[in-house]
């Protein structure tokens, strides 16, 4: 119990100091827009799409785990009053809980995109997404360093911490690249980049910072390339890169997975896959297809030295993904600009 509370009480403290890390997904590339918002309306296969989704991390050492849940949608349009190109519109929330509820953040955002084919082969989206973000905290359940007695936090003894704003919102924007090439019907390679936190707003729940302190939020970097290749009538495989940087922490995601077609019409399939994120753990996933809806999961299995404390069981993950084509296409409209086993 000393060591839950030890670790449970550095995080409470990084998150007030505001150096606490952004919200994220190990499951990246189904949560296209809050990886980049160049990502909102590029459907390669679709018209529209809506997805959801939900990460549980930390349970061995939290009595209650950091949850993070989302939901977005996007869809592309003007796609016939714009020569060779399109808009995409979309929209995202998520909400992290962090142990008992202590720290919650909600985000709201709105983003908008501009695709443009250039030539046959190539597409190049610039988007960029607004929105804010919501942090508050619940005093009543904080211990802090003082309070420890030399066995355990008493949250009876005085505190020298005083928390004047346990509740704050402000103003957010993000802005992205892309970058797509289509060279076949059989194959496309994808890489973007965008920037988060661009505003640098101050995220503090202290009105004033302590001397030599910046609250403001570090912008956020991050940098993506993914594939997806025919490999057979049966078979389709993705292999991806990931890397984000922010203040002094980076994250760094290898890996492959593969679609493999159960139906002649691609309407189920099986996914399995398998990614590193380095230093840090083992992501196996596992999903299925059926028509337009995508179910996958993933799990963390721990790497790095918190497997001393997590037994190895870092976390699990679940995205759910539905799409579709505009009524006035009525179902056969095909874009070709991704592989894939529908006829």
């Amino acid at each position: 119990m000393k060591k839950i509370s030890i670790l449970g009480c550095f995080v409470i403290l990084a998150a007030l100091q505001g150096r606490a890390q952004d919200l994220h997904f190990s499951q990246w590339f189904n949560s296209p827009l809050t990886t980049n918002p160049a990502n909102t309306g590029f459907i390669p296969d679709a018209d529209y799409r809506i997805g959801a989704n939900y990460r549980d991390q930390w349970s061995p050492i939290m009595a209650v785990p950091y949850r993070t849940m989302s939901i977005w949608g996007d869809a592309q349009v003007f796609r016939n009053r714009i020569e060779n190109g399109w808009m995409g519109l979309g929209g995202v929330i998520l909400r992290d809980e962090a142990g008992s509820g202590t720290l919650t953040s909600t985000q709201a955002y709105g983003s908008i995109a501009y695709h443009q084919m250039v030539g046959f082969a190539s597409l190049i989206t610039a988007g960029f997404n607004v929105g804010f973000i919501n942090k508050r905290i619940n005093t009543s359940t904080l211990k802090f360093p003082d309070q420890f007695d030399g066995k355990f936090f008493n949250s009876q003894l005085p505190t020298s911490v005083v928390i004047d704003q346990p509740n704050v919102t402000y103003f957010d924007m993000q802005v992205g690249l892309n970058y797509a090439y289509f060279p076949t019907n059989k194959m496309y390679l994808n890489a973007g980049f965008s920037v988060q936190h661009i505003n640098r707003a101050r995220e503090s729940f202290f009105s004033t910072d302590p001397s030599g302190f910046d609250s403001r939020i570090p912008r956020r970097y991050i940098g993506f390339v993914n594939a997806s290749i025919k490999a057979s009538d049966q078979v389709i495989i993705n292999p991806m890169g990931y890397y984000t940087s922010m203040a002094n922490s980076s994250e760094a995601v290898l890996g492959i997975n593969a679609q493999y077609n159960l139906k002649d019409d691609g309407d189920q399939q099986v996914i399995g896959g398998i990614y590193y994120r380095a230093g840090d753990a083992f992501i196996p996933m596992i999903g299925f297809i059926y028509k337009n809806l995508k179910l996958t999961f993933t799990y963390d299995v721990t790497t790095s030295s918190v497997k001393h404390y997590d037994g190895g069981f870092g976390a699990y993950e679940f995205a759910l993904t539905s799409q579709g084509f505009y009524n006035e296409y009525n179902g056969n409209r095909r874009q070709s600009l991704c592989p894939t086993f529908k006829l």
